[in-house]
C-alpha cells in the first residue's frame, strides 16, 4: 500500500467517506419529519426549559434530550429535530473511529483495520441510522467504545480505562436502559477481579444518574414507562404497529427481514465464511463475539423485532467478513470482493440523493389529481399523504379500528385511493386482507395509476423487510383511480 500511495491517503479518504455517508442530506424529508421517534423526542425537548428539565418522556433516557436542549440553535421543532440528527451523525462518525481502533487491536494489521473500517462506513443500516435523530447511533458508539476499552483492559489494566468505561456505560444507560448489555465486554475483561467490577458498576451508576437524573427523581414515571415498553416488546400489550410480528419465528426473522437489508447480502455471505476462519490461537475476539451473541439471543427472542433492536450488532458481520477476506491472498480478487461488499451501501445512498418520495408523490398529486376529489388514505402516519393541503377531500381511514360499513360507503363515493406505505396491507390484519386483495386485483373498480418508490436495497425489495426499514424514509406509495 505504501509503495503506491502516501500512508495518509487512504485514511483521509475513509474520513471523507465517513463524513459524506453520515452527513449528506441530513435534512432529508424536504422540511418534513416522518420518523415517529424523532417527533417524540422533539416534543419532549420542546416542553423543557431552564426551570424544568423533567422530560415527561421515559422511553429513552435524558442524555440525548439534554444534549439537544443545550446545543440546538433555536428552540423550535425543525431546529431541534435537525440537532438530534446532527448528534446522531456525530456519534456515528465517532463509532467509525472506534471500529478502526478495535480492528487494529484484533487484526494486528493496519490494512485489515482499514478494510474493516471501509466495510463499516458503507454498511447500509449504519448509514440510515446516522440520518435518524434517534438513540441508536449513541448506543452503537457506547457498545463499540466499551469493546475497545475491554480490549485495552485485557492487554494491560489501567485505571483510566476503567473510568472511561464507566463514563461511556453511564452515557449508554442514560440514553436507553437496554444499554445494560453493553457493560458485558468490560465485565468479561475484568473478571475475576470482583473489586474492580464493583468499582466499575458503582461509577457507571453514578454517571447514569448524573446524565439521566429524572429516572431517579421521577422514578414512578420512569418505572411505569419501562413496564409499558417491556409489555410491548414482549407482546403482552398488543399495538397496531407491532402486528407485523405475529407468528414470526425468533432469530430466523432477523436473518430474513433485517440483516440482508441492513448489511447487504455479500457481507452476510462473507461473514459466514469468516465464522469458519476465526483464529484458534488468540481468543481476544471473544470479547466481541460473546457480548454480541448474548445481545442477539436476548433481543432476537422478543416478540417485537424492530430493525433498530439489532443495530448495535450490525458491525459483527463486517467484523467476521474481515477474517474471510484476510485469507484471500490474491490482491486483485480481494479488491473485487471488497467492492462487492460495499456496493449495497453505495446503492443505499440513493435514499437521500433524491427528494423525499412523499414530497415527490405530493407534487405529482398536485399536478394530476383535480381539486375537491374524494380520496381514501390511511391513518397512523406521522404526516399524511399528500404532505400539503391540496384542496382534496381526504379521509384518512382508521384500518386498525376497522369499520366495514364505513369503508364500503367511502369506496362508493371516493375518486382515488392512496396507499402511503406497506404498513397496513403487509401486517396481516385479518379484517383488511379482503379489502387490499380486491384493491390490488382491480376488483374494487379502482386501478393503480401511479407508484412511487426508491430502489435502495440491492437485489432486494425493501417492502419485504421489517417495516421500519422502509416506512420512515423510503416507503412505496401507490395511487389508485376509480375506473
Amino acid at each position: 500500500m505504501s509503495s503506491k500511495f502516501p500512508k495518509f491517503l487512504i485514511p483521509c479518504l475513509l474520513v471523507l467517506f465517513t463524513l459524506f455517508t453520515r452527513f449528506y442530506k441530513l435534512d432529508w424529508g424536504n422540511g418534513y419529519f416522518f420518523h415517529p421517534d424523532e417527533n417524540n423526542m422533539v416534543s419532549s425537548v420542546l416542553q423543557m426549559n431552564s426551570q424544568n428539565l423533567n422530560p415527561h418522556f421515559f422511553a429513552y433516557g435524558q442524555f440525548p434530550l439534554y444534549l439537544t436542549f443545550l446545543t440546538t440553535p433555536r428552540h423550535d421543532f425543525n431546529s431541534i429535530a435537525l440537532t438530534l440528527r446532527f448528534w446522531s451523525a456525530i456519534f456515528s462518525c465517532l463509532s467509525v473511529l472506534f471500529f478502526y481502533l478495535v480492528g487494529k487491536n484484533i487484526f494486528k494489521s493496519q490494512t485489515l483495520a482499514l478494510i474493516f473500517t471501509l466495510l463499516i462506513i458503507f454498511t447500509p443500516g449504519l448509514i440510515q441510522l446516522s440520518h435518524f435523530g434517534t438513540t441508536e447511533s449513541i448506543l452503537i458508539f457506547v457498545f463499540i467504545t466499551n469493546i475497545y476499552l475491554s480490549l485495552k483492559i485485557f492487554d494491560k489494566f489501567k485505571l483510566k480505562y476503567l473510568i472511561l468505561a464507566s463514563l461511556v456505560s453511564g452515557i449508554g444507560l442514560a440514553t436507553k436502559i437496554s444499554a445494560v448489555f453493553f457493560v458485558l465486554p468490560i465485565l468479561i475483561s475484568l473478571f475475576p477481579k470482583i473489586k474492580k467490577i464493583i468499582i466499575y458498576l458503582l461509577a457507571t451508576t453514578i454517571f447514569f444518574i448524573i446524565f439521566s437524573p429524572f429516572n431517579v427523581l421521577d422514578f414512578s414515571s420512569f418505572l411505569s414507562s419501562i413496564k409499558y415498553e417491556v409489555s410491548i416488546a414482549s407482546g403482552q400489550t398488543p399495538i397496531f404497529y407491532t402486528h407485523q410480528f405475529v407468528g414470526t419465528i425468533p432469530y430466523l426473522f432477523q436473518f430474513q427481514k433485517i440483516f440482508p437489508y441492513t448489511n447487504g447480502i455479500p457481507i452476510l455471505i462473507f461473514s459466514l465464511f469468516g465464522l469458519f476462519s476465526l483464529p484458534r490461537k488468540s481468543k481476544k475476539y471473544l470479547l466481541i463475539v460473546i457480548p454480541s451473541l448474548i445481545f442477539f439471543l436476548y433481543q432476537g427472542q422478543l416478540f417485537v423485532k424492530w430493525t433498530r433492536f439489532m443495530a448495535p450488532i450490525f458491525f459483527i458481520f463486517p467484523f467476521l467478513s474481515v477474517f474471510f477476506l484476510r485469507k484471500i491472498k490474491v490482491n486483485f480478487l480481494k479488491i473485487v470482493l471488497i467492492i462487492i461488499a460495499i456496493f449495497p451501501g453505495i446503492y443505499f445512498l440513493k435514499t437521500y440523493i433524491q427528494s423525499d418520495i412523499r414530497v415527490k408523490a405530493s407534487n405529482w398529486i398536485n399536478q394530476n389529481i383535480p381539486s375537491n376529489s374524494k380520496v381514501i388514505s390511511e391513518s397512523g402516519n406521522v404526516i399524511n399523504i399528500p404532505v400539503k393541503n391540496l384542496n382534496l377531500n381526504v379521509t384518512n381511514f382508521d384500518f386498525y379500528q376497522f369499520d366495514q360499513d364505513e369503508l364500503n360507503a367511502l369506496i362508493k363515493t371516493s375518486d382515488y385511493i392512496f396507499v402511503p406505505s406497506r404498513r397496513v396491507f403487509m401486517n396481516n390484519f385479518p379484517q383488511t386482507q379482503d379489502y387490499y386483495s380486491k384493491l390490488f386485483s382491480n376488483q374494487l373498480e379502482f386501478s393503480q395509476i401511479k407508484q412511487f418508490s426508491v430502489s435502495n436495497s440491492l437485489f432486494l425489495n425493501s417492502e419485504n423487510a421489517e417495516e421500519t426499514w422502509s416506512v420512515f424514509d423510503n416507503p412505496t406509495i401507490r395511487i389508485f383511480q376509480k375506473k
